[in-house]
């Protein structure tokens, strides 16, 4: 083929994007701790040439990410924050929805995660764990109602997950837990015979942790998560022939 005189098109990156990746990387590699206040948008205009528009729009776009947080006043200014838990569950139920992930997925995702954690709980748990760990299932077992139950069902969870000291899981657990927790308001997720199993299978998960031995608390988490997964997947059928 001959030669082209066509050059191409050209992408040429926008001022404020480049603004937030620069003072992105600066935030990530400790330049700016969480608390410390950035440069005011004057002296940011001044330091990169760009205008006033693209540095506040730079600033929104890590304010988006959870990195900035902007405060008005005589002492305001944007100041350096870490992206909190909430946010990243907020992103997670985003992603799921707008992917149409099914039930099935979420379940599984939770069936190949939590035995692990229950394991890093059994091995790295503290004094203050267990106590929190005992209190959390008091408060279950005290459950006598569907809604209380299935919210102290979910606060279970997460007090293993911080058991774990593993951060990253935790998070990543405790959203998804709220994620297929909107779907646990059918009646076979917390009738009382399902209230009564889940008390004694916790206590079971507990003595594990307790007791440090980490391939029980592996083997019982994963009984209970697939027998969840059954109990979901035919909660799920009855709900589809229902319609």
């Amino acid at each position: 083929m001959p030669p082209s005189s066509d050059i191409g098109l050209i992408d040429v990156p926008k001022s404020c994007d480049m603004l937030a990746a620069r003072l992105r990387n600066q935030i990530l590699s400790g330049v700016y701790l969480a608390g410390a206040q950035l440069p005011s948008e004057r002296e940011l205009v001044e330091q990169t040439g760009i205008s006033r528009n693209a540095v506040r729009e730079g600033l929104r776009i890590l304010e988006a990410e959870g990195l900035v947080q902007t405060r008005l006043g005589r002492y305001g200014g944007s100041f350096v924050c870490q992206p909190s838990d909430e946010m990243f569950s907020r992103y997670l139920r985003i992603y799921s929805a707008s992917h149409n992930i099914s039930l099935q997925s979420l379940v599984e995702a939770r069936q190949a995660l939590e035995p692990q954690v229950a394991m890093l709980a059994a091995s790295n748990r503290t004094d203050a764990d267990l106590t929190a760990l005992r209190r959390s299932l008091t408060e279950l077992e005290q459950a006598d109602e569907p809604a209380p139950f299935l919210e102290k069902n979910m606060q279970w969870h997460h007090v293993v997950a911080d058991a774990s000291q593993n951060k990253l899981l935790k998070v990543f657990l405790t959203s998804l837990s709220r994620l297929i927790n909107n779907v646990s308001g059918v009646e076979e997720f917390a009738s009382a015979n399902v209230r009564k199993e889940t008390g004694h299978v916790y206590g079971r998960i507990l003595q594990a942790i307790q007791e440090q031995d980490v391939a029980a608390a592996g083997r019982r988490m994963t009984r209970h998560v697939q027998a969840y997964s059954q109990q979901a997947a035919s909660a799920h059928l009855k709900l589809n022939r229902n319609r």
